[in-house]
């Protein structure tokens, strides 16, 4: 009897404490719903700090959805360099109070690259996460697709790296974009192909294009090759899909044409295939000038893939280090902290602009309603790590309006463009020499291959 008393009183005593315990755990909260163990916390005396702190922070966060590549086929050495910048975003958001007083929560999504991948995860990210805005985004594929998701469902997208002409040609409400548009970077190119020809005797008389089969590649192959043609310059395109891996043939093909340039539009680690297996068979980048991809200014993965990568010319969005403004030197010295680089790449930034965009445009407003944001969107001034950023063409200035190319619509309008180029073997990104435009210029180009 002794015994069973003991186990009786034993179990009562256990199913008091785990009662206790399950009385005093936190409850769910839910967004948009009237939260009174917060303002019972309010209306009372705070006298411990970390009490005030697990209240706070106990509040439903503000959910920001996030778009990067981080697996094949995409461009992973970018999306991997994005994921860091907004993580970054999401720990500046949060040390400041986070956004109205609630924190903040940044989830990010890998794209792969691929536009059904693209779909699915935003899809997951509105109907499943509940976030009110979106930023990132690599691939213009992936940009093409997810914007029909955002606008089916109101949420607003702020761009980072899609340049595909039609993705705010479309003029969806949802839709804003802090990358440049492909056919003004084609313009550049194509610009400073024309000055190595004219004020630095380049022979040009061919430029073969290498480009990848999707909605950044082919219409950037496309609108490059017109304007080659109106100054007087031969292109022939090449295309691949993207992740190719085995660049044989194409090199064959690319070498019997005997080019006097070749232009690099295929992204990610597929760029560093084609450059190296190119400078192998005799006609890569200290044979022939070769515009690489951008991807090529990460430079420690770079010179892993492209041992022989020595006088590429790359194209970098967004203006020379030292020309920062205070928002960028910040992210960059957190950002090298991270990951131990001495720069951030200009698609980190732009990823990190974008998660503060929506950031702000909540606050603005006030609100996390989705139709208030795009608002605040829309009259947002915001200095950012690419300059002060804004939408001018939008539902009160439309492009009829302006008198502009519907392109332009929630289109930020000044990204910087320079031309960069790699002129000792090994060299650090941040140390490469700006070669264009003159108003930027460090050193002259070396040109490569002409007799």
């Amino acid at each position: 009897m002794n015994r069973k008393r003991t186990l009786f009183w034993s179990i009562l005593a256990l199913t008091i404490l785990a009662l206790v315990l399950t009385a005093c755990a936190p409850q769910a909260e839910t967004v948009g719903e009237a939260e009174p163990a917060a303002e019972e916390a309010a209306a009372a005396p705070t006298e411990a700090p970390a009490e005030e702190s697990s209240d706070d922070m106990s509040m439903e966060p503000i959910k920001i959805g996030a778009l990067a590549p981080l697996s094949a086929p995409g461009a992973v050495v970018g999306g991997e360099a994005m994921r860091d910048a907004m993580l970054i975003a999401a720990d500046v958001l949060n040390a400041r109070g986070g956004i109205m007083g609630r924190p903040v929560e940044v989830i990010i999504v890998d794209t792969e690259g691929l536009p059904e991948r693209g779909t699915a995860v935003v899809e997951r990210l509105i109907n499943q996460d509940g976030v009110v805005g979106i930023g990132g985004g690599y691939h213009s594929s992936v940009g093409v697709a997810a914007k029909e998701v955002a606008r089916d469902n109101g949420i607003p997208i702020v761009f980072a790296e899609t340049w595909n002409d039609t993705i705010t040609s479309v003029q969806y409400d949802e839709i804003f974009r802090i990358a440049p548009l492909s056919s003004e970077v084609s313009a550049v190119d194509v610009n400073f192909i024309q000055w190595l020809r004219d004020e630095n005797g380049m022979k040009l008389d061919k430029v073969v294009i290498l480009t990848e089969n999707t909605d950044y590649g082919i219409p950037a192959a496309e609108n490059t090759t017109a304007l080659l043609d109106g100054a007087g310059i031969a292109a022939v395109t090449f295309s691949v899909d993207i992740g190719t891996q085995d660049f044989a043939g194409i090199v064959e093909r690319v070498k019997a044409e005997s080019p006097d340039m070749i232009v690099i539009l295929a992204t990610g680690e597929a760029s560093y295939n084609f450059t190296q297996q190119a400078a192998d068979a005799g006609i890569g980048p200290q044979d022939v000038p070769t515009m690489c991809n951008q991807v090529s200014l990460v430079s420690d993965a770079f010179w892993v893939n492209v041992p022989d990568g020595n006088n590429c010319f790359v194209r970098r969005i967004g203006l020379p280090q030292k020309l920062y403004n205070d928002v960028a030197q910040e992210l960059v010295a957190e950002y090298s902290d991270r990951t131990g680089k001495d720069d951030i790449e200009s698609y980190a930034m732009a990823s990190y602009d974008s998660i503060m965009l929506i950031a702000q445009a909540i606050e603005d407003s006030g609100s996390t309603d989705p139709g208030d944001i795009i608002d605040a969107l829309e009259n947002i001034n915001h200095m950012g790590a690419l300059g002060p950023i804004t939408f001018p063409i939008n539902r009160s200035n439309t492009p009829e309006q302006a008198g502009v190319d519907p392109k332009w619509w929630h289109q930020f309008p000044d990204p910087a463009i320079t031309i960069v180029q790699y002129q000792e073997a090994g060299q650090d990104a941040v140390d490469t020499a700006v070669v264009y435009p003159d108003v930027y210029q460090t050193d002259p180009p070396v040109i490569v291959g002409q007799e």
